[in-house]
């Protein structure tokens, strides 16, 4: 019912971040497989039409492609990356490799005459990630933009409604990228924009609704943003018919488990605690490798939400707060893998449920957000730091001991303790610190000591698939350092974080 934009996913990392750009303009998208037919992209009725990026060279035998047949729907088409090349071969231009790869922020010259740049700089950045490039432009394209190195980093054939980019327009790095994709939605799509947060909720309460009818759903209730705004939203949509299973695997921070139990007493849905710390480190004694971490903690999860759902009586639907990032880190569809999450790569085969349910799978963390003070949640819930599924196992690099994880609650404490003391916690987006396998020497008085390095990290970020590094004052990083060396065990040595992502990932397992 709404307009509709459909992203044609080619493999690329940044293929919902590109959804996420077109649904801040208002709009309303899919992402679909290049595999999709030319039918039923034809029945959506699609406004405009975005193909993404990818790995591989347009040229090669087995490189994803599709028909033609997509130029002639007359519906303005918007190439990105390998999806700009991949217009190009289509339409008769020929793809090189380049002699020169380019790769991050590259200075870049715009054709403001362009629908694309219209009422924008005629020079910025833009984040470039290709080693081939658009050695000919197909007949009726003219290049609308240039690098020192690439002669066609954009192009266009207005007449037909086709638009290429050689950049990433959707990630930050690129200077006013989001308004090259309005242009795009507004100017060649003829876009009005008519989706919000609002319709979304409705509609996602309905069809929870729809699927779960009588059936009893099972949650996974970590206290997290996720969590939280999927249990007020399922709680909407089926009432008392959800039981929230709160699984306490002794790696949350300091003293969280109780300050969940405490946040959830009052509310009218059924809840439950489990504490299998225990049992968790057990799985996980010895395990070294982040995504056997992962996987084992993931498998866990399912085993006691099984036991309780035994304890419990029939359980339909066993719900997740799986969120796109998660979906495009785990490598769905043609994505190389980055790595798993437990909501998505750790399931095992396996499930003790009818169907598992997602309602979130579709928004990115701030959207999530937005949905939770949509459907009333309370802000310091909304607002709750984001914390990984497998808890504080992907933030001590290495084995996982009690010891370990004790030292790294009380700094991770101090450090969050002190962000918020400094007013900086509502202009961080994310904040952790890391435990690393690393010791090194240190002085303590007139001794010597041979301790832990702890890794802090803080980032800011719109929509979690880009991010920076916050630029935290050198005084209170003091503060933050002093504290925690001088009141937690074992640590002598305190390092700040200071890449962005990419070619980083926020966590570190």
């Amino acid at each position: 019912m709404h307009e509709l934009i459909i992203v044609l996913d080619f493999g690329g990392q940044y293929n919902q971040l590109i959804a996420r750009r077109v649904r801040e303009c208002n709009v309303y998208c899919e992402v679909k497989s290049y595999k999709t037919s030319i039918e039923e992209i034809k029945a959506m009725n699609p406004k405009g039409i975005i193909f993404t990026g990818g790995p591989n060279s347009v040229y090669l035998e087995d490189s994803p492609t599709i028909s033609k047949e997509i130029f002639e729907l007359g519906v303005p088409v918007l190439g990105i990356c390998y999806g700009c090349q991949l217009m190009a071969h289509l339409t008769g231009g020929k793809v090189s490799s380049a002699t020169v790869s380019e790769y991050g922020k590259t200075a870049t010259v715009f054709d403001t005459d362009s629908v694309l740049f219209k009422g924008l700089p005629a020079e910025g950045n833009t984040w470039m990630s290709h080693t081939d490039y658009i050695s000919e432009l197909p007949e009726g394209f003219k290049s609308t933009a240039h690098t020192a190195d690439c002669p066609v980093a954009a192009m266009e054939n207005k007449e037909r409604g086709l638009y290429g980019i050689q950049y990433h327009p959707e990630v930050m790095h690129t200077e006013n990228g989001s308004e090259m994709l309005r242009n795009f939605l507004y100017e060649a799509c003829g876009c009005k924009g008519d989706w919000s947060m609002s319709n979304y909720a409705q509609t996602a309460i309905n069809q929870v609704r729809e699927k779960v009818g009588n059936g009893k759903v099972l949650l996974a209730l970590s206290g997290g943003v996720d969590s939280s705004v999927l249990a007020a939203l399922l709680s909407k949509a089926v009432g008392n018919q959800l039981t929230c299973i709160f699984v306490d695997h002794g790696l949350m921070r300091k003293n969280e488990g109780d300050e969940v139990e405490a946040a959830f007493a009052d509310w009218d849905v059924n809840f439950v605690r489990v504490n299998a710390g225990e049992r968790f480190l057990g799985k996980l004694a010895g395990v070294t490798d982040p995504e056997t971490k992962r996987k084992i903690i993931g498998e866990e999860f399912i085993r006691v939400f099984e036991d309780e759902a035994k304890k419990i009586g029939k359980v339909d639907f066993l719900a997740q707060g799986t969120i796109y990032p998660d979906v495009i880190e785990s490598g769905a569809g043609d994505a190389a893998v980055i790595k798993s999450h437990h909501n998505v790569g750790g399931l095992p085969d396996y499930v003790d449920f009818k169907d598992i349910i997602e309602p979130l799978r579709l928004l990115f963390k701030d959207e999530v957000r937005q949905l939770g003070i949509e459907l009333g949640l309370a802000d310091y819930l909304v607002w709750r730091q984001p914390f990984p599924g497998p808890g504080l196992a992907i933030r001590i690099i290495g084995d996982i001991t009690k010891e370990k994880v004790e030292i790294l609650q009380d700094a991770d404490a101090i450090f969050r303790e002190e962000i918020t003391n400094a007013g900086l916690d509502r202009d961080i987006n994310q904040y952790f610190a890391v435990l690393t396998s690393m010791k090194s020497v240190g002085v303590m008085g007139d001794f010597r000591t041979y301790d832990y390095t702890l890794a802090l990290r803080g980032v800011t970020t719109s929509d979690f698939m880009t991010a920076d590094f916050a630029r935290i004052p050198y005084d209170v990083l003091d503060k933050i350092s002093s504290r925690i060396v001088n009141e937690v065990k074992s640590i002598n040595r305190i390092v700040y974080d200071i890449t962005s992502k990419p070619p980083s990932t926020i966590e570190w397992e």
